[in-house]
């Protein structure tokens, strides 16, 4: 059973590299670049993955303090489970204080769900993660809504946001962050009635 001094494993879910910086399928990066900025720290590279790092402290100081390691996998997206699994074992994180961020067709775009432990929903990120280490691990769901008309999911995840959703993109960046500084706090069922919408 985890403890509450363990370290939190706070995982953006996204693709390396500019061509992808601002793809749906990024939006796991956008939170924990926003996380790192809120703690003050920089993303460098990591020593015993192939991702980049930063680590700090969410939460007011004191006992709601929680010792985090944030995390961007540098794999590409169907590969994550392996440096999310290294980063883990390096600094001895349990299961549960594991949270993939990652963005999910099956929430409307605008709207959040977090949860603890289910299927990968054909999302190769999770799928990666839980092949792994096991599905028992929180996920913060961004959603983006399903693909318009005909065009395929890989494309669809691989656009940049529209320019409609642009406009509120700052906004739910910014509320995914809260709910997961909420998670480490709070615990998931305090912050599911805050943030599931």
């Amino acid at each position: 059973m985890s403890d509450v001094n363990d370290p939190w494993l706070i995982v953006g879910l996204g693709n390396p590299g500019p061509d992808y910086a601002a793809n749906r399928h990024n939006v796991g990066f956008m939170v924990a670049d926003l996380l790192a900025e809120r703690i003050g720290g920089k993303f460098k590279r990591a020593q015993k993955a192939q991702a980049q790092v930063v680590e700090g402290r969410i939460g007011p100081p004191g006992p709601l303090s929680r010792r985090v390691v944030l995390a961007k996998p540098m794999s590409y997206m169907n590969l994550s489970g392996g440096p999310v699994t290294a980063l883990r074992d390096f600094y001895k994180v349990p299961l549960d204080h594991v949270v993939a961020v990652h963005d999910e067709l099956d929430v409307d775009f605008g709207m959040l769900r977090l949860k603890l432990g289910g299927g990968d929903n054909g999302h190769n990120g999770l799928k990666s993660m839980t092949k792994a280490m096991g599905p028992d691990y929180h996920r913060v769901r961004f959603g983006i809504g399903r693909p318009p008309g005909r065009m395929q999911v890989a494309d669809f995840v691989l656009k940049d946001f529209s320019g409609t959703e642009r406009k509120e993109l700052g906004y739910l960046v910014d509320r995914s962050a809260d709910a997961v500084e909420s998670l480490l706090a709070e615990g998931l069922e305090r912050a599911q009635s805050s943030y599931n919408s």
